[in-house]
C-alpha cells in the first residue's frame, strides 16, 4: 500500500520511516529510529529526487509506482548523495524504469560505478547546470563534504525548494507529520538535529559554510532534507543553528561536565564540582556519566556549550576507555574554540589528566584551564580545595559571580537598546506613483476607533516615504512570525531608488485601491487615505483613515524582539578570524574598521550608527 504525500501542486514526498534500526552506519544510536526522505516532481518530466536505503526498497516502489499511474513514464532520477541510505535502491529502481536517466556529477558517476551501478541512460552535471522539467527546472549546486566529497543540492527555481541532501537533517522517524512547524521543533527536535549535524557532518565546519554562502543567494522558501522533517517556515531559524555550528560557535555560555568513575568515587567529585559551580551562580550546567551516556550525545553537547570539564579516573596506567573513547571522538570530529578544565583521579597513580591534555591539545583554538586538578583515591580534606579551586576557576573564566559595574545611568544618558524594549511589531509598507515600491516599518499603530485611523512613522531616506507623501494613498501588511529572512531583505535591505522591489515577487496581489499587498506571511493587511503629515527629523509620522481592512491567516503578527532572536542571523565570528569593525545589530551589514564614522548610515537598513556594535 502507497504512503506518498503531497507538499506542493506536483511535488511528492515518498519518504520511509525505519522504526527497526538501532544504530545510524552501525555507530550512532538511533531509539526513534530514522527516517529516509525521497521526493518526486511530476513534470512533463518526471523526476525522483535520489532513492533509499535498502530497508525502504519495498515501501518506496510501492510509493513510486501509485503516483506514476496510469502510464506516467519516469524521466530522470536525480542522485544528489551515492551514500548506501540514499541509493542502495538505485538499480533496482532503473530496473524498473529503463527509460530513466539518471543524473550524476562526476563525483558520484565514479563512486556509482565503484559501488557497481553502472547505466546506460546518463547524464553528469557541474557546478550551476540546470535540468528543464516543464513548470520545474533544476538547478545543481555542488556541496562536497556535506558530508561526502560527491554531494550535491538541487534548486527547484520554481517553487524555490532545495533539496539539501543530508544537509538539515536530523535522527528520528517522522510521527505523522511532514513539516517542522507542525511540531515543538526547538526542543528535543533541536537536539536530535545537533547530535545529527555534529556526528555525522562536524568535522566539515567550512565546507557547510561554503554550502550556506551559495545558499544565501538562492531565494529558498522550502527545504526538503533526506532525513528528518521539511522545513517551510523559520528558514532563518535553521539557517542560524547550521552557521553556529558550522561555525564551531557555542550556544550557551555555561560548563558540561562529563565523568569516569568506577566505584563512585569520581563521581562524587563530579558532583561536588558541579554543586560549586551552581553555588557560584551558573546557571548551565550539563552532568553526564560517560558509561551511561552514548559519545554522540557528549559530542552533541560540547559543540552546544562553551565550556568542557573532563573529570576523569585513571584506568590501567591510562584514561578510563569511555573516556578515551569520547575524547577521541571530539578530536575526530574537529570540534574548535572550547575552553576545557581537566580533573584526574586514580588509587595509587593518577596520570589520566596529562594524558587528556595530550589528547585535546589536538584540538584547534582548545584553551586548558589551570590549575589541572588530581586527587587519590577519593576527595577528601586535603584535596577538596584544590576541587573548589578548579571550579572557581570555571566561573572566574566564564565572569560568573562578579558584581557587574553597570551602575545608575548618568541623567540625560540615552541608551538605544532601551528603545528595543517596546512591544514593536513588523509591517510592510506599500505605495505606488508610476511603479509599486515598499519598506519594512515597525512603528504603526491603531490611533482612534471612531473614525478608524492609524499612525506609522517611515524614515525619509526611503522612497516609499515620498510616494506616500505625493499620493496620499498606502498599504500596511502586517508580517506574522513565518516571514523569512529574505522578505525583510528584499523589502528593508535595498533602494527602491535603485531596484523594483516586486521582480520575481510572487507572493502579492492588489487591493481595491490599486496597491500591492502581501498574500503570504501576513496577518491582515490595511488600505489607508493619509489625513495629516507631521515632520519628526529623521521621520514622517503620518496620520491616515483606514478604507479597508482585511484578515488573512491566523498566524501570530511578529514582534521586534520575535525578529532579533528567531528571524535575523545571528552573528557568527570565528576567533581566530575576526575582523576589526562595526555590526549593524538591525540587518547584520558589517562596516570594517577601527572606527565608526559618526554620521554613518547602514546602506542596508539605513540605521544610523547608534544601532552598530563592535565586532
Amino acid at each position: 500500500m502507497h504512503n506518498v504525500r503531497k507538499i506542493d501542486d506536483d511535488i511528492y514526498f515518498l519518504g520511509v520511516n525505519d522504526r527497526r534500526i538501532e544504530l545510524f552506519e552501525n555507530v550512532y544510536p538511533v531509539p526513534d529510529g530514522v527516517s529516509y526522505n525521497s521526493y518526486l516532481i511530476l513534470d512533463e518530466n518526471n523526476c525522483l529526487i535520489d532513492t533509499a536505503d535498502a530497508s525502504a526498497e519495498k515501501q518506496l516502489k510501492e510509493n513510486l509506482a501509485y503516483l506514476l499511474k496510469d502510464g506516467k513514464k519516469l524521466d530522470y532520477i536525480v542522485v544528489n548523495h551515492m551514500e548506501p541510505d540514499h541509493s542502495a535502491c538505485l538499480k533496482e529502481i532503473v530496473r524498473d524504469y529503463p527509460e530513466a536517466t539518471v543524473v550524476f556529477n562526476a563525483k558520484s558517476l565514479q563512486m556509482a560505478e565503484n559501488y557497481g551501478c553502472r547505466f546506460e541512460r546518463v547524464i553528469v552535471v557541474a557546478e550551476g547546470n540546470v535540468l528543464p522539467l516543464g513548470k520545474h527546472t533544476l538547478r545543481f549546486v555542488m556541496a562536497p563534504m556535506v558530508h561526502w566529497p560527491e554531494v550535491m543540492v538541487s534548486y527547484d527555481e520554481t517553487t524555490k525548494t532545495l533539496f539539501s541532501a543530508d544537509a538539515f537533517g536530523s535522527f528520528g522517524t517522522l510521527h505523522g507529520h511532514l513539516y517542522a512547524d507542525e511540531i515543538e521543533y526547538k526542543g528535543a527536535y533541536t537536539d536530535e538535529m545537533r547530535r545529527y549535524y555534529t556526528n555525522i557532518v562536524g568535522k566539515y565546519g567550512v565546507q557547510v559554510s561554503s554550502l550556506l554562502k551559495k545558499a544565501s543567494g538562492l531565494p529558498i522558501e522550502r527545504v526538503c532534507p533526506l532525513h528528518g522533517l521539511i522545513w517551510r517556515r523559520d528558514l532563518s531559524y535553521l539557517l542560524s543553528l547550521y552557521a553556529t555550528w558550522a561555525s564551531y560557535t557555542f550556544e550557551k555560555q555555561g560548563a558540561l561536565v562529563c565523568y569516569s568513575s568506577v566505584y563512585g568515587n569520581t563521581a562524587n567529585a563530579a558532583e561536588i564540582f558541579a554543586a560549586r559551580l551552581s553555588d557560584g551562580g551558573l546557571k548551565n550546567i550539563a552532568l553526564y556519566d560517560v558509561s551511561k551516556t552514548d559519545a554522540s550525545y557528549l559530542v552533541a553537547e560540547s559543540f552546544r556549550y562553551s565550556h568542557v570539564v573532563l573529570i576523569a579516573n585513571t584506568y590501567n596506567a591510562g584514561i578510563f576507555p569511555k573516556m578515551a573513547y569520547f575524547v577521541d571522538e571530539l578530536v575526530s570530529h574537529n570540534l574548535k574554540n572550547r575552553t576545557f578544565a581537566l580533573v584526574e583521579s586514580g588509587s595509587w597513580a593518577p596520570v589520566s589528566g596529562g594524558l587528556l591534555q595530550e589528547k585535546i591539545g589536538k584540538l584547534p583554538g582548545a584553551r586548558i584551564l589551570e590549575p589541572r586538578t588530581k586527587f587519590v583515591s577519593s576527595p577528601n580534606e586535603d584535596t577538596l580545595s584544590s576541587l573548589l579551586s578548579a571550579a572557581d576557576a570555571v566561573l572566574e573564566d566564564l565572569g560568573v559571580g562578579k558584581q557587574q559595574e553597570t551602575g545608575i545611568p548618568s541623567e540625560g544618558r540615552i541608551d538605544n537598546t532601551a528603545f528595543f524594549k517596546f512591544s514593536y511589531g513588523l509591517f510592510l509598507l506599500t505605495a505606488k506613483d508610476g511603479k509599486h515600491n515598499g519598506c519594512i516599518i515597525n512603528t504603526a499603530v491603531q490611533l482612534t476607533d471612531s473614525p478608524k485611523r492609524v499612525n506609522f512613522a517611515v524614515n525619509k531616506a526611503n522612497l516609499t516615504h515620498d510616494m506616500i507623501l505625493r499620493t496620499g494613498k498606502a498599504n500596511v501588511s502586517i508580517l506574522t512570525e513565518s516571514a523569512p529572512f529574505s522578505l525583510y531583505t528584499r523589502f528593508g535591505m535595498q533602494s527602491g531608488r535603485t531596484e523594483d522591489k516586486f521582480e520575481g515577487f510572487d507572493g502579492y496581489s492588489v487591493s481595491a485601491n490599486g496597491l500591492t499587498y502581501l498574500t503570504r506571511n501576513c496577518a491582515a493587511y490595511l488600505s489607508v487615505t493619509v489625513k495629516e503629515a507631521h515632520d519628526c527629523g529623521s521621520h514622517t509620522l503620518f496620520v491616515a483613515e483606514v478604507d479597508e481592512a482585511v484578515t488573512l491567516s491566523d498566524e501570530k503578527p511578529v514582534t521586534y524582539a520575535y525578529y532579533f532572536e528567531n528571524v535575523k542571523p545571528k552573528k557568527q565570528v570565528q576567533a581566530e578570524e575576526k575582523k576589526k569593525g562595526w555590526v549593524c545589530k538591525i540587518c547584520g551589514y558589517v562596516y570594517e574598521g577601527e572606527e565608526l564614522p559618526a554620521d554613518f548610515v547602514c546602506p542596508l537598513c539605513k540605521h544610523g550608527a547608534d544601532d552598530f556594535e563592535r565586532l
